[in-house]
């Protein structure tokens, strides 16, 4: 599909990613944008469409699809990390941030999909993690709640074929975001990232690697779990040294 003339709506919108993906819509011509967030209030970006949305509030979502029906573009950006470990972890915790994570995505593709079918199909956008395919000490709630995602917009991607909806996993190391501000390493700035998000769209990709730690992750997969898991740990190693 063609960013120029799209009608975009884009979750998470007030801060971050979310914020600079609304600002290259604007940027790259399209001709409306949605920016959602809890607290509407929040959302400064010139130019775009506010509307109050709670992706694990089934109202709220429901609202903003007959808020929005003329929506081509669903990019579900919106997203939480609450470091959650599994075993010994609050199961609220980790409920919550799958209800974010997972049944918020899912839920905004529910209720979107009819319009998009409208629409001409247009596109739906996930953005994942290179977390979808391993996990860190700290960090084993987002492990599982963005492989969950992985696997959801996989699943969506073949149910939504029919009706011509693209649907693109977007995977990434880090962000210089606030998510990512404790972590001393090389980030990808959130305008690039969401180039990228944008470039694999109009491009019709299935998935889109932004950044080569996300490509050097994919590419581990294959190996056998001791080999993976001992590769990562080399690789995350490396990382927090440099």
């Amino acid at each position: 599909m063609d960013i120029n003339d799209s009608v975009a709506l884009v979750t998470g919108a007030n801060r971050g990613l979310g914020r600079a993906m609304a600002q290259r819509l604007l940027e790259r011509g399209a001709r409306k944008v949605y920016a959602t967030a809890r607290r509407p209030e929040t959302v400064d970006l010139p130019g775009v469409e506010v509307l109050a949305l709670d992706v694990t509030d089934p109202a709220a979502v429901l609202a903003a699809a007959e808020a929005a029906p003329d929506v081509s573009l669903l990019i579900n950006n919106a997203g939480i990390q609450t470091a959650t470990d599994l075993v010994t972890g609050s199961l609220d915790n980790l409920r919550h941030e799958l209800e974010t994570n997972l049944f918020g995505g899912l839920a905004m593709i529910r209720a979107f999909a009819p319009a998009l079918a409208r629409n001409g199909g247009g596109a739906i956008v996930n953005v994942l993690s290179a977390m979808s395919w391993f996990g860190v000490d700290g960090g084993t709630s987002y492990h599982l709640t963005k492989g969950a995602a992985w696997a959801m917009t996989n699943g969506v991607r073949l149910e939504l074929a029919e009706q011509g909806t693209l649907v693109t996993g977007v995977h990434l190391g880090l962000a210089d975001t606030d998510m990512a501000a404790g972590w001393p390493v090389d980030k990808i700035a959130p305008s690039d990232l969401a180039d990228a998000v944008l470039d694999g769209v109009e491009q019709g990709s299935a998935e889109v690697l932004a950044d080569q730690w996300s490509r050097d992750v994919k590419a581990r997969l294959p190996l056998a779990p001791e080999e993976f898991n001992a590769a990562m740990g080399r690789a995350l190693a490396g990382l927090t040294a440099a």
